[in-house]
């Protein structure tokens, strides 16, 4: 039982989950719906690490182009390779590019995030008088 505790004990994980890590896809959700993700996790974390696969990457770099271009993230690290996925359909591997997007808060993140939440609010406001 001892060289079990002492293997875990020495066991490396190489990879841990990482809790501001969105792994974006371009088929299961909008493009906005990772831009808006990505703020929150801004916010909570004061980064955030986007990360895709092959056909996905161009979906990543346009998610932080808007974040950088509305002056909300800064570029910290981005980082490319390919990686071994299975191929159900070949019965092989094959290997698959990947791109992880390390993107910060700008300085001026909160301030920027703070008139936009106030803007959605004086437009239900308005919205409410309209109806009303």
């Amino acid at each position: 039982m001892e060289e079990v505790t002492e293997g875990v004990k020495n066991l490396a994980v190489t990879e841990p989950h990482k809790k501001n890590r969105i792994q974006v896809s371009n088929t299961k959700k909008p493009l906005f719906f990772y831009v808006n993700l990505a703020k929150r996790y801004m916010q909570m974390h004061n980064e955030v690490e986007l990360s895709a696969l092959g056909m996905a990457i161009a979906t990543v770099v346009t998610v932080a182009e808007i974040l950088k271009n509305n002056g909300l993230a800064v570029e910290k690290k981005i980082m490319t390779s390919t990686v071994d996925v299975n191929d159900e359909s070949r019965g092989r591997p094959m290997q698959k590019a990947k791109i992880e997007i390390v993107l910060g808060k700008t300085e001026n993140f909160d301030e920027l995030m703070a008139a936009a939440a106030e803007e959605r609010e004086v437009a239900a406001a308005e919205d409410g008088e309209e109806q009303a």
